[in-house]
Order: structure tokens, then sequence, then C-alpha cells
């Protein structure tokens, strides 16, 4: 890769972050192509706008010549698909999204966030104070951020901040995007079993983390989270001439209903809430430390973050009621964000609602895992589409499953959208917080319009 302009073709451009890396590699002068057999907003709005959304959906063995300097794999291909055949056969270099983030990161000091939960806020916080403060960095992250263009920049900034993934890295590579990434800081918020298709016992997942940490090079960092006790096993083992930090959760209080943080003798407010973010708050603290940001500079940009896409996000708001989304889907991330909103209105009754789309969360294995993660709601509602079950090839799961897997009699089960829809317009919201919780729609609900119509 030592030409200036390069022709990359992207097989499965269309990946929520994939799309992401096609667009700023074409901002940054190369020649980008791609292929995928569906695309889907925002990623097709988002190719389109950058003139790189394929005329046809589906896969093109002749979009494979000589003519490419290499190949971007995505994680939505198949081992047998077309064009990654050809590619194969013609000897042009193939990269998982992971390696080739690394191959352009080579001479970058290389930070990467890893967990199971908290990683996609804890970079985000990075990146705001990062560029409050006027800094010069690349980044990865999972999420939309205000101020940003896009969740992938590559230039030539002397460090990227990378939110890492545990997930396989290509259907070529099994190896988790985390160990591809080579950090020479890395982070590890906490750890609780997911990805059950990939790691089918928690023993399994957890040794992905503790080989991200073992893989810290001589001379470089860990920071750790000490309230989690699986990572603070993983951070205590002696490494030879590696640092390792333990951070907890910041230091905070509730004031008039906003929360502030205290600081040095000083209290800062914040626009975020929740004690799993105070944790996040910490954590992207000691890792701007580690990166030359100054307690002056961190506490001057920390008041204006306002938090992800999708996680916690403020779909509408009266004098009484309050409608979230978030991005919640895994247990331990569940549970996190149905005690924020508990602790930030102890008052008000909490309505929760969570879809089971993933194939972790549909997997009738793995359903006890989610035992009382939603028991602080005052009503607590699940939803999981029967199609989306059988096309993910699982076994058949009732309403009684999930009932008895969650471990609340009272749960309320729905299978149609629809009739959810109905059920949260029956509702009364005075003195009433509503939060959707989903890594998916719930069946194609549009969740402003419906927050719209609620209050």
């Amino acid at each position: 890769m030592k030409k200036s302009t390069l022709h990359i073709h992207f097989i499965a451009i269309g990946g929520s972050v994939m799309h992401h890396l096609a667009i700023a590699l074409k901002k940054e002068g190369h020649h980008v192509t791609g292929s995928d057999d569906g695309f889907f907003d925002p990623s097709k709005t988002n190719l389109q706008k950058h003139g790189l959304l394929p005329e046809k959906e589906g896969w093109f063995p002749e979009k494979i010549h000589e003519g490419l300097d290499a190949i971007v794999l995505g994680m939505h291909a198949r081992a047998d698909n077309p064009e990654l055949k050809r590619a194969q056969e013609s000897g042009i270099k193939i990269y998982s999204f992971p390696e080739y983030i690394y191959e352009h990161s080579r001479d970058k000091q290389r930070i990467v966030i890893a967990g199971s939960h908290g990683k996609t806020t804890i970079t985000s916080i990075v990146l705001h104070v990062l560029k409050y403060n006027n800094r010069s960095f690349d980044y990865l992250v999972g999420a939309e951020l205000e101020g940003f263009d896009g969740m992938v920049k590559l230039s030539d900034a002397p460090i990227i901040i990378i939110e890492g993934d545990e997930y396989s890295s290509s259907p070529l590579d099994k190896t988790p995007k985390i160990l591809n990434y080579h950090h020479h800081i890395g982070l590890i918020s906490g750890i609780a079993w997911d990805h059950m298709n990939v790691f089918p016992t928690e023993d399994s997942y957890v040794k992905q983390f503790e080989l991200f940490a073992d893989a810290t090079p001589k001379g470089g960092t860990l920071v750790i989270c000490e309230e989690d006790n699986i990572a603070t096993i993983i951070g205590n083992k002696q490494r030879e001439d590696v640092q390792a930090f333990m951070y907890t959760t910041h230091p905070y209080r509730i004031k008039n209903g906003e929360i502030v943080l205290k600081a040095s003798g000083k209290e800062v407010p914040v626009q975020i809430f929740g004690e799993h973010n105070m944790q996040n708050i910490s954590a992207a603290y000691h890792l701007c430390k580690r990166i030359g940001i100054t307690d002056e500079q961190f506490y001057a940009a920390i008041g204006s973050f306002k938090g992800a896409a999708k996680r916690m996000q403020l779909l509408k708001k009266n004098e009484s009621s309050i409608i979230y989304r978030d991005f919640a889907h895994a247990p331990s991330k569940v549970e996190a964000s149905v005690k924020a909103l508990k602790e930030q209105y102890p008052d008000r009754k909490l309505i929760a609602c969570l879809e089971l789309h993933t194939f972790s969360s549909l997997n009738k294995d793995f359903l006890p895992q989610y035992q009382n993660t939603i028991a602080k709601a005052d009503t607590a509602i699940v939803f999981y589409n029967p199609k989306v079950v059988e096309q993910k090839k699982l076994s058949a799961i009732s309403e009684q499953d999930v009932i008895n897997a969650f471990d609340q009699p009272n749960l309320k089960v729905f299978t149609d959208s629809g009739k959810l829809e109905e059920f949260l317009r029956e509702q009364s919201y005075g003195n009433t917080n509503l939060l959707l919780m989903s890594s998916a729609n719930f069946g194609g609900m549009d969740f402003q319009q419906l927050a719209e119509k609620l209050i």
C-alpha cells in the first residue's frame, strides 16, 4: 500500500462501520468501489450521498480485477462469496476491517477501548475531549457523534482512538477485532458474556480479553475497571514492562435533578447520567491523562458532552415525562440503563421495554443471563419476533420461556409490534418515563413518531 492513490474494493460495503471506512478513504482521495446483497439506512443514504452506492445489489466477480490494490472484507460476506473466491484466486491483498485500520495506523500511537459494555461512550468522550482541546487524531467509533463527520477518520494524525470489538474480524479470520489493532494503550471497561454464536462458553469469551491484555507491548499501558471482578483479575496479572492503571466510578452527586462531578474541590455539571456513565467518564479521564490531556482540559470539555447516538437518546420530554431510546441489548447493558434511569428519576414510574434481537439474546440457553436485568422497572416489557428467531436458525422460544428466564412473573411479553405499540399508547405517562432498548427497531417501529404520540 505504497501508492498515494489506491483502488480499494469493499466486499460487503453496506455494513454499519464498513461504509464509514469506505467514505473516509474516498475523502482521502482513493478510488473506492464496493458490493453488497442488501442496503439499509443509514448506510444506503450515506453511500449514495458520497457516490459509493453500487448500481445493483448483489455480488459481481467481474469487479475483482488486476487494477485493485486491496480488498476489504466485511463480516456480512460468507466464506463462499463469489467476489471473495475470485479475489483469493487473483492474489490481491485481502484485509479484514481491523487489519486495514491497523495497516493505515502502523506509525501512529494506537489506543484501543475494549469491553462488553461502555466502550462506545468511553471512546466518544475521549474523542470529544480531544476535539475540544484542538488535538489532531484519527478515530474509529461505533456510533454517530455530534460535531464529527462520520464514524471513521484516517489522516496523517499521530494518534488513533479505536473502539475495539471482540467479535470476529472476517469470514476468513476468526481473530477478535481487538487483537488485530495491536494497541499501545488498551482499556477494558468490564466483561460480561456475549456473542454466544462465536463464544459458546463464558470462559471462551473471557479468554479473548485476557489475550488482549497479554498483547500489550513492553512499554505499553493497560487501563482496567477496578469495579469489574473479571477485568480486575486480568488486569492484576503481571506483565513485563506493562503499566496497569485501575479506575473506579467518578465521584458525583445528583443536585436538583442534575448530575455534578466532584473534581479537585470543584463541581462540574455533566449532561449524561447514571452510575455506569460516571464509570465511563472515569475511564475516559484516565485514558486522556495517558495521552497528555490535563485535568483542567478534561473537565473544561466534559460538561459539553451530550452522549453518543442511540445511547440513552432523548426522544421527547415534558414536565412530567421523558422518553428515551437506548442501544442496550446485552444483559449488563440492559441492567445498567434501567438502573441509571431509575436512579436519575426515583420518584417517577419507569416503563422499560426491551427487544431481544441478537443471536445471543434469542438463544434459549443464553436467556437466563437476563435474570433480574429489568427488575427495577415498574412496568417491564420484552418484545421479540419469532420470525427473527427462525431466520437465525435458533430453537423456538415461548413467551413463558422469556418470563422464566427473566424471573419476573409480572413481565409482559409481546411478539407482535402492533400490539406492543397499542399497549404503550394505552399507558398513562403522568410522572412516568419510558425507556425503549434495542439494537434494532421493534419490528419497524418509528421511535420518534411513537414518542410524539405518547406525550
